[in-house]
């Protein structure tokens, strides 16, 4: 029995040895350079390699010769070869290809050719991500054509297409491996802050404009799509490390390093799993602007200064009005009024705004960046069915600039994913938790350190009493301003001195904005996506998928940012969608039809639809136009319909019809009761955030002289009609890539300022125009739509091509311009925020000389307006260069790089009220990145 069972094992091994077949060879390109990294699959199966850092593989297959494998790589077009036997190493030579052959998912979320795609498309991949001059592979993004990159801080950049954004950038989306990147209740896209490290970047694709027919709501104005390397697919250990110097006049020099490691490996056909982790730390770029916001013209020695990067300074009053107060107030030492009678006549009919702290007072400018993540892949059957865990987490300090400049502090988010998926189908859910760690915000740290040592009434009366003793004294206004000044700012608190690190410390820890300036969030949001493709069923007649998706926020602040003071908000949104795409005329032309419905609980569903058709024409197939039309919708933020929080120049209160009456505040205004009118009996009132919507006058025409009623209604959901036209070629050794966009957009969502009186009726002709006159009243912000018509325009257009000696040059341009009729509709706030022209180019060589290779950019920006929360101002023209060298040591399979961003020095700004952007110059190594 035993020699039977040995036998019977030996025959078992014979038979499974006998069908292994192990291939090895070398895969290079038409210059004879090896190609790393490229994909080696044995057709008809998901088994299959990459190659290493020389170009080499080796394959073991459950098949005997002949059998044929695909080899291919970004770059080059694909090859495949027959292997009739084991016996001798092949030498596989792929040809160059154009960007043309390059495969895309997100157009139509099924694998396509981006030339064929059936609207604008921009591509960066692994190749352009290693030859990037930038610092970072996100900052690299900046390249592409109609893209915009507006940098909130050295760690926090922000992406837009198409105009309309700002930092808090809600109408675009980005996904990473298919998870919503966007913090849920804080509503900015984090960058990639704590995103993806460059060593597991696989691909990254960006559709500008609408998407919203196949991806649903806030895919408005443009969607990102960052693609993880598969563990099963790329394998190793790699690993980079980069460091060097940021320099900015305001900030100097200032060290910083990145440096981070992946691991994958395929324990069997089955199951493989990888590794991240990364840290990045630096200076930020120090915002110091001065500008007096209320008047330009002014500086520091205006009494009622506030500037644009000093907070503290808007806590403002009329100083008439704060005499007439201590005329009719009697000291109770003395018996007698704190200022005799008639005194008030002798103060101006101003404002006075107390002394405020540089953002540097309030700010060491940290940045940091840590990201870790793990993923387990497991094939049950060893085919393409795979299910997937991906846990990310990631913490990050950081600026970001909304309606206030907030430090962020420790910021952490984490996201857990579970996916089953093979070509054909995906059900993926996951969660994203956020904990805005000890964030604070700038502006009321300012405030908050001021009244921490003398609250408000007590400064504001010392200047009034001090001015009054100035001007009996003989003194001159413009002198008695300064003592006065200097009066009520004796014992004012010194940066840098321990009682001053003592205030600081506990306003930022108080989430309580009249005394602190911390704010709290764990908000969560939960997504579950489903998508089918029958087109293995029905190819025959046309490509079908159907798809959906389901989401539900858990809002919650401990009402500090919403008011959920009383508990957790929630609410829920979902969406279903199906495709069309039929190829005809001999394959050249391709016909994609979409259509998706979506439903928040708090709205009313939308219907999106996209049509759009492309054509390929010329002998070669290798020119191709296309067009298109699709509707887009916007769906209210989380902020804009749950917000309740005073960011000191206005209260911003959330426009859902729940959140109306939530809102609840008390203010000080005059006591009338004594004219009989019975309206206010107290020196308080409660102001409910319905007044805002209900009860208000457009700041723009009070601030005329002529207070109307505002127009501002609870916001609706926004809407966008985009036609598109292209064209995608090859012309001798040029590609060219050529699209013109229009935008018609109805119900569009910004903010407006309005105006609340504490008394009357807005309307009445008396009492609320008494409540103005009393400075009684507060100014809201109120989240609205605006029934102006609005329209936008582009044209993008880009050259790619190879100069003799294998250079490799790019250009390109965009044209962006908004249509607004502002006459309508004064107070109404666009956010356009992007320049009118743009110019962009790449220039290099990737193997100028044996292992030697250079790459560098150019960007030109027209100058343009920023519209924001924060503030409004001009951002003047620049033009940036960035420059890389690199050098390959094949031996360590590792690649130098040198760099320096913004070589010329000119220090710029892409929106107003950041930091001014200086150099930064590095130098790093990548170990063993395929």
């Amino acid at each position: 029995m035993r020699t039977t069972t040995l036998v019977i094992m030996l025959l078992l091994m014979s038979i499974i040895t006998s069908a292994q077949t192990t291939i090895k060879g070398k895969v290079v390109d038409n210059n004879d350079q090896p190609i790393p990294g490229a994909n080696v699959i044995l057709d008809g199966a998901s088994v299959g390699t990459v190659t290493d850092f020389d170009g080499l593989f080796s394959l073991t297959v459950e098949q005997s010769p002949p059998f044929t494998v695909t080899v291919s790589s970004v770059g080059f077009e694909s090859s495949s070869v027959v292997v009739s036997s084991a016996s001798s190493d092949l030498n596989i030579t792929l040809k160059e290809g154009t960007e043309l052959d390059e495969v895309i998912v997100s157009a139509s979320r099924t694998p396509e050719r981006i030339f064929e795609s059936p609207v604008s498309v921009e591509r960066f991949d692994v190749k352009k991500i290693k030859n990037t001059p930038s610092a970072d592979f996100y900052d690299g993004l900046e390249t592409l054509k109609g893209v915009d990159i507006n940098t909130n801080s050295l760690t926090f950049k922000s992406i837009n297409t198409r105009g309309f954004a700002t930092f808090a950038n809600t109408r675009f989306v980005q996904l990473v491996d298919g998870m919503d990147n966007t913090a849920p209740a804080l509503n900015f896209v984090l960058g990639n802050l704590i995103g993806m490290t460059e060593l597991d970047v696989n691909s990254i694709e960006l559709l500008p404009g609408a998407s919203s027919a196949l991806y649903g709501a806030n895919a408005f104005n443009g969607i990102l799509f960052m693609t993880s390397k598969n563990p099963f697919d790329h394998q190793g250990i790699s690993a980079y490390f980069k460091g060097g110097i940021t320099s900015q006049e305001a900030a100097g020099d200032n060290e910083y390093y990145d440096y981070g490691v992946r691991i994958a490996h395929a324990f069997s056909d089955k199951f493989a799993a990888k590794v991240n982790f990364s840290y990045l730390r630096g200076t930020d770029w120090f915002a110091v602007s001065e500008v007096n916001v209320l008047n330009p013209n002014t500086d520091r020695s205006d009494i009622n200064y506030d500037g644009l990067n000093v907070y503290g300074d808007e806590v403002s009053t009329n100083i008439r009005g704060v005499g007439e107060i201590l005329t009719n107030t009697i000291n109770p030492v003395t018996g007698q009024p704190i200022l005799p009678p008639g005194a008030e006549n002798l103060l101006p009919d101003t404002n006075v705004s107390r002394t405020g702290y540089l953002e540097s007072d309030l700010n060491d400018y940290p940045a940091e960046s840590i990201k870790f993540d793990a993923a387990l892949h497991y094939r049950p059957f060893a085919d393409d069915l795979e299910l997937i865990y991906v846990g990310k987490v990631g913490r990050g300090t950081t600026i970001y600039q909304g309606a206030n400049r907030y430090s962020i502090r420790n910021f952490f988010l984490q996201q857990h994913k579970l996916e089953i998926k093979n070509s054909n189908f995906f059900i993926r859910g996951y969660i994203t938790d956020e904990d805005a760690g000890d964030s604070y915000d700038t502006r009321f740290t300012g405030i908050n350190i001021n009244r921490f040592w003398k609250d408000d009434s007590t400064w504001f009366g010392e200047y009034a009493g001090a001015f009054v003793q100035a001007t009996l004294a003989g003194v001159l206004p413009e002198q008695a301003h300064a003592l006065a000044r200097q009066t009520a700012d004796t014992g004012r608190l010194i940066p840098g001195t321990p009682e001053f690190q003592q205030a600081f410390n506990q306003v930022i820890s108080d989430p309580d904005l009249s005394t602190g300036s911390r704010f709290q969030d764990n908000t969560q949001l939960r997504h579950v996506d489903v998508n089918y493709n029958f087109s293995h069923l029905t190819s025959n007649f046309a490509d079908i998928q159907v798809g959906g998706s389901f989401r539900e926020y858990k809002l919650n602040s401990s009402g500090t940012i919403f008011t959920d003071f009383d508990g957790p908000i929630r609410y829920s949104e979902f969406g279903i969608y199906t495709q069309l795409q039929k190829k005809f005329a001999d394959e050249r032309a391709k016909v994609t039809g979409s259509v998706r419905y979506d439903k928040s609980e708090l709205f009313d569903g939308n219907f999106s639809p996209r049509l759009s058709i492309g054509y390929t024409l010329g002998e070669e197939r290798n020119h191709n136009i296309r067009a298109s039309v699709q509707t887009g919708f916007r769906n209210p933020t989380t902020q804009d319909l749950y917000i309740g929080l005073d960011v000191g120049r206005a209260i911003l209160v959330g426009s859902a019809q729940d959140n109306l009456d939530r809102d609840v505040r008390t203010f000080s205004g005059t006591d009338i009761s004594g004219e009989g009118q019975g309206i206010l009996n107290s020196d308080s009132v409660d102001i409910v955030g319905r007044a805002a919507y209900e009860n208000s006058f457009s700041a723009s025409s009070v601030l005329a002289g002529n207070p109307v009623r505002s127009s501002a209604a609870p916001v609706e959901p926004e809407k966008v009609t985009a036609f598109e036209v292209g064209y995608r070629g090859k012309v001798d050794r040029f590609v060219i890539d050529i699209s013109a966009y229009y935008n018609q957009y109805k119900d569009f969502i910004s903010t407006q300022n309005v105006i609340v009186p504490f008394y009357g009726q807005v309307g009445d002709g008396s009492l609320s125009l008494l409540a103005l006159q009393n400075d009684d009243f507060e100014v809201y912000q109120a989240y609205t739509n605006s029934d102006v018509d609005i329209k936008s325009l582009g044209f993008t257009a880009g050259v790619n091509t190879k100069l003799p000696g294998n250079f490799e040059l790019g250009v390109n341009y965009t044209f962006a311009e908004q249509d607004l009729d502002r006459e309508r509709d004064p107070d109404f706030r666009t956010e356009f925020n992007t320049p009118k022209h743009k110019v962009k180019a790449t220039f290099g060589h990737p193997n100028l000389f044996k292992n030697f290779g250079f790459n560098t950019s150019y960007r030109w920006s027209d100058d343009y307006f920023w519209e924001a929360s924060f503030g409004d101002g001009d951002v003047p023209s620049f033009s940036v260069i960035d420059a890389q060298i690199n050098y390959t040591i094949p031996s360590l399979k590792s690649t130098l790089k040198a760099g320096a961003t913004n070589i010329g020095g000119d220090e710029y700004f892409t929106a107003f009220g950041t930091g001014l952007i200086g150099s930064q110059y590095y130098i790093g190594l990548t170990i063993n990145n395929l």
